[in-house]
């Protein structure tokens, strides 16, 4: 069952975000399928965002009942094929594009690859403008009755994905796998304390985990991003999927602010945690989270199937 709240709720001088990055083929075949659902087409596109040309693929089933675009984790991404494909067997169409410099899209890339700070505001806030814009060219290649738009994104994507919400009074969604709900100075001083050891939990406590948080020194000094901010003015639902072993993320405490952000601001937003699962709930062994969102996205009305 989904939790919410009562009351529902880099190594040069720059920084290393190491969010990961994995491979999308877990998503070739699960037991959401319906074989009753439409085909769809494919179709490339460009689409114009803060002077460079972005490329990706849209995934129109014959009926849609939904709409997603899909936004990037912290990596060198590409175009999130399989993941898109599921969706579109649910009737939902999808963009999925090449991120900023990545791919067939221009731009310049920021990220621990080339060295840079890929989670500095300024760069988490033109990958925003990239998702607003990537949902407006998803919008005008849809039928009229196409259902309402949502976000989906994966781990860095809890910073974007509100900051593009906030910017686009189109979405009307957003689920995130493993998005923080802590800001980017936070997460990095959690993330150098776990090294990213898949066994910190064994040997660590949450106290320890949240002192840590709260009065470690900072290594690097940039503006910080606090997605709280877009969270707390947004009035659309969202759903966040978490990994109770996550060592880049420290999941409790951004359960903890969700739920204060459905208390004191009478927000919709939703969240499971996963207890066995890591950072990556989209790409783990279990089908689960992904089943779970789908089954959301039903559940709240953003899906309409026809009596079968």
């Amino acid at each position: 069952m989904i939790q919410t709240a009562n009351i529902s709720l880099m190594m040069k001088p720059y920084l290393l975000f190491l969010l990961c990055c994995v491979s999308f083929s877990l998503f070739a075949q699960t037991g959401t399928e319906r074989s009753s659902l439409p085909e769809f087409s494919l179709e490339n596109i460009e689409f114009k965002s803060e002077g460079v040309t972005l490329s990706g693929t849209i995934y129109t089933p014959r009926q849609v009942y939904a709409a997603v675009v899909l936004v990037h984790g912290s990596g060198r991404e590409t175009r999130m094929l399989a993941m898109a494909t599921l969706l579109a067997k649910h009737g939902i169409a999808v963009l999925t594009y090449d991120k900023r410099g990545a791919g067939k899209s221009g731009g310049i890339y920021a990220g621990p690859e080339v060295g840079t700070n890929n989670i500095d505001s300024a760069n988490l806030n033109l990958l925003a403008l990239d998702a607003s814009a990537a949902s407006d060219a998803l919008l005008a290649h849809l039928p009229p009755n196409h259902g309402l738009l949502g976000l989906i994104g994966f781990s860095q994507a809890g910073w974007t994905i509100p900051l593009a919400a906030q910017k686009n009074k189109n979405v009307n969604f957003m689920i995130l796998f493993s998005g923080p709900v802590i800001t980017t100075l936070e997460q990095l001083r959690f993330q150098f304390y776990t090294e990213s050891k898949p066994n910190f939990w064994d040997t660590h406590t949450e106290t320890e985990v949240r002192e840590h948080i709260k009065s470690d020194a900072d290594r690097y000094h940039f503006a910080d991003t606090d997605p709280r901010d877009a969270l707390s003015k947004l009035s659309i639902p969202g759903l966040w999927l978490f990994g109770g072993k996550d060592v880049q993320v420290p999941v409790r405490v951004s359960i903890e602010r969700l739920e204060l952000l459905n208390k004191k601001h009478g927000k919709q937003y939703e969240y499971q945690l996963f207890p066995e699962l890591g950072h990556n709930t989209a790409f783990s062994t279990s089908q689960e989270p992904v089943n779970l969102a789908i089954k959301w996205i039903e559940s709240n009305g953003f899906i309409k199937y026809p009596h079968q």
